[in-house]
């Protein structure tokens, strides 16, 4: 690269370094005045605008995790299958044979309140990236959703209806399945939805690849779509809260092109399977150019120069600041041999896809940008990625935790009868079928999902084997809002649960962790409990954190969302003969349930459809009950002893009765004793339990195998031809009800609540 002039220069029509001082015009970047005043100490002299930007993205929330960092190194990200952890674009985790299971779950929330259909597809779109770029082809796709009441406003059902549209149009044109996920209304969403998107990708351990610049004189080439305006800033638009501005920040939400990302795809998994081709690729996704480059340079302890003249541009005149900032869609940045460009530009030709020497690897720590001629940026690079500010933020307790400790949730709903329970839980949009939105997602493309949505977890086959992969995202925020830690650990076991349910083991964990401002002290008080949560499971459990990301000042008009830590997981089958489903199979099959039932209804779903809040503690969890039950489960199902499992989760035991009715089409005989009252006991969500079907002739050593681990395990009854839920407790019957009605119930409630003759104006 020629460099012409070694002093920084400001460019016309942007704000000289004076004026920036004396206007603090940093602070419209998202930048402190400490921050601003670190920044010169960093680069002994006044930064120009391009420089700030650089800064104010790298050290923005998004990108650096300033307030969570400290809270985050108590999550365990060692094991003895993990090939990678933390700090690359995904993790990897060994599954045997050579082969590695990669994953990663993200945030896209402020782009999707803006702009839903662009911010959820564009979503999808970087967390996809974020595997391929690990030389992982993906094979599956989820989602974790939250959004307010349906029934409120107009504007709540379209961000709903954009949102799973916009996702539905990116992994469907990719041809990646989308097979599961959840989503949760509630009115602390309703001015700022959740869009959580994650994938999964498989690769052969020579295959791995990493995010490293190596080698001075090396060449830094550009790959994919054009850079245009779209997406500047988005990093930054990621670390505020929302207000009435938001709307005007659309240009700060980029635009997809799937199709575009398929050529990316298949033009970077051909130079992997090309061995000694790539040093390393990373994905332009968060501050685009800006971070991608940094960090790789930085990982690999060199510097970088850039020549901006050579990034090819969709658009006139952009300025440095605009090409470094710009968050355009389907790029790579990558680095390879210096005499090699001639192999990847064949190849990008061979995918119709654009690719430029934009720069070179160099000695030393410095990050030198040039455009026409000028050096514009010349930064310590190490300021950059490891010297962001961080912070420990002040902790204050709510004075809703302290008046919740003398609430009786079990008291506030005593009069409500178990079958009208029963009925208000399975028409319950958060409980009930979620066919409206997984029937807009191709599942079943690349022919190898083994479970479908709609059970506890999805199930993909792999190739070639006998082995599968289940997967499933989990998190349920009413609980983190009640009692942070609690609900951390429910978080990560009852995501271990859904994939012990069915057949696999829990291999380890990404999370996303969506929280209100951190720089409030009970909202920093839930995040450093949930974490402590989280971690103290993941030790238990043993699943490590392998990657993640941290969505923080989720808050519109000042009011924060729930407290929203959501788990990824993802578990080994190891034979496909030992894949489980939630539903009833056979007719006469005796009804166990694994577990203790607790008088525990607070933040249930139960309670907050009944008295319109939450209130109360939530269940407690035991992790050793929990890792017990989860070892009696697994054993169970690969030695033949099981024709269904399934997790009770919201709803409790009435909820998990029906569900496996309705997806077995057959009906249930159940009789049991307890002095809990019935309601209490059909619908308390204590943690730890799950409910199996199993052949009569099996039971003996499923309860003799639970006595021996020391789980208590309850006969329940029997599974009935006769399509009728029939429950008695202690002798009276307190529901007995027609599978079909329970099915009519349970199809209908999300289609219902979406139907034009039941919205109003907004």
């Amino acid at each position: 690269m020629v460099q012409l002039k070694q002093k920084v220069i400001s460019l016309p029509n942007e704000p000289t370094p004076e004026m920036i001082r004396e206007q603090t015009l940093y602070k419209e970047l998202g930048l402190k005045s400490e921050e601003y005043e670190q920044i010169i100490h960093h680069l002994k002299r006044l930064p120009t605008w391009t420089e700030l930007g650089i800064y104010s993205v790298m050290w923005s929330e998004h990108c650096s995790y300033k307030n969570s960092k400290t809270l985050l190194k108590q999550f365990p990200t060692q094991g003895s299958r993990v090939l990678q952890g933390p700090g690359e674009g995904a993790g990897v985790i060994d599954i045997g044979d050579e082969q590695a299971v990669v994953f990663k779950i993200e945030s896209h929330n402020h782009p999707s309140a803006v702009e839903p259909f662009q911010g959820a597809a564009t979503g999808v779109g970087g967390i996809i990236r974020d595997v391929f770029s690990m030389g992982a082809r993906p094979i599956a796709l989820l989602n974790s959703l939250r959004f307010g009441d349906l029934k409120s406003s107009a504007r709540v059902r379209y961000l709903f209806e954009q949102v799973v549209a916009g996702i539905a149009h990116y992994g469907n044109c990719m041809g990646i399945p989308t097979v599961g996920g959840e989503v949760v209304f509630d009115p602390s969403y309703e001015g700022n939805p959740l869009v959580n998107a994650m994938c999964v990708g498989l690769l052969k351990h020579d295959e791995l690849q990493k995010g490293v610049a190596q080698g001075v004189g090396n060449p830094v080439i550009y790959v994919g779509a054009r850079t245009g305006r779209d997406g500047i800033h988005g990093a930054t638009f990621a670390s505020e809260e929302l207000n009435e501005t938001s709307e005007s920040k659309r240009p700060a939400v980029q635009v997809g092109d799937p199709f575009m990302e398929k050529l990316l795809l298949e033009a970077c998994m051909e130079m992997v399977e090309q061995k000694d081709l790539l040093l390393g690729i990373q994905d332009m996704g968060a501050a685009g150019l800006t971070c991608s480059s940094a960090e790789m340079a930085a990982k690999g302890g060199y510097g970088m120069d850039l020549n901006l003249d050579l990034v090819p541009r969709r658009e006139q005149g952009m300025t440095p600041y605009e090409i470094m900032l710009s968050e355009s869609q389907e790029r790579m940045l990558l680095v390879v041999e210096q005499g090699r460009e001639s192999e990847v530009q064949a190849i990008c030709d061979k995918w119709g896809l654009t690719s430029a020497v934009i720069g070179r690897v160099s000695e030393g720590d410095r990050y030198r940008l040039f455009f026409q001629g000028e050096l514009v940026a010349d930064i310590p690079l190490r300021t950059l990625v490891d010297a962001a500010p961080c912070y420990v933020q002040a902790q204050k307790v709510p004075d809703y935790y302290r008046e919740n400790e003398s609430v009786c949730p079990e008291e506030q709903l005593q009069h409500i009868d178990p079958q009208v329970g029963l009925h208000q839980v399975v028409s319950s949009v958060n409980l009930a079928s979620k066919r409206w939105i997984y029937q807009q997602y191709d599942h079943m493309v690349q022919a190898s999902t083994a479970v479908c949505p709609g059970s506890d977890a999805a199930v993909i086959a792999i190739r070639g084997t006998d082995k599968a992969l289940a997967m499933s995202t989990d998190g349920n925020a009413r609980y983190v809002y009640l009692d942070p830690v609690q609900g951390g650990r429910i978080a990560v076991a009852e995501a271990a649960r859904n994939v012990v349910c069915t057949g696999a083991e829990p291999l380890g964990l990404t999370d996303c962790l969506n929280f209100g401002s951190p720089e409030k002290p009970e909202v920093y008080w839930q995040l450093a409990g949930a974490i402590q949560g989280m971690s103290e499971a993941c030790q238990e459990l043993n699943t490590p954190v392998v990657g993640g990301n941290v969505s923080l000042y989720n808050e519109t008009k000042g009011q924060a969302i729930y407290p929203t830590p959501v788990v990824g997981m993802v578990g080994l089958i190891t034979s496909r003969k030992h894949i489980m489903t939630q539903s009833f199979k056979q007719a006469g099959d005796v009804i166990l349930l694994l577990g203790e039932t607790l008088a525990e209804l607070g933040g249930s779903e139960l309670q907050s459809l009944v008295t319109g809040k939450i209130s109360g503690r939530p269940p407690v969890l035991d992790l050793e009950k929990e890792k017990k039950v989860q070892q009696v489960v697994l054993h169970a199902i690969r030695h033949g002893f099981v024709h269904s499992a399934h997790d009770l989760a919201e709803g409790g035991l009435a909820m998990s009765l029906a569900e496996s009715c309705i997806a077995g089409g057959l009906g249930a005989n159940v009789t049991a004793k307890t002095q809990l009252s019935a309601l209490t006991y059909l619908f308390s969500e204590s943690q730890s339990r799950i409910l199996l079907s199993v052949p009569e002739n099996q039971a003996w050593h499923l309860i003799a195998l639970a006595e021996d681990m020391g789980v208590k395990c309850t006969h329940l009854g029997e599974v009935i031809e006769v399509p009728e839920m029939r429950i008695c407790i202690n002798g009276e019957s307190v529901i007995h009800e027609s599978v079909q009605e329970l099915t009519r119930k349970y199809e209908e409630a999300i289609p219902c609540a979406m139907s034009p003759s039941l919205t109003s104006t907004n």
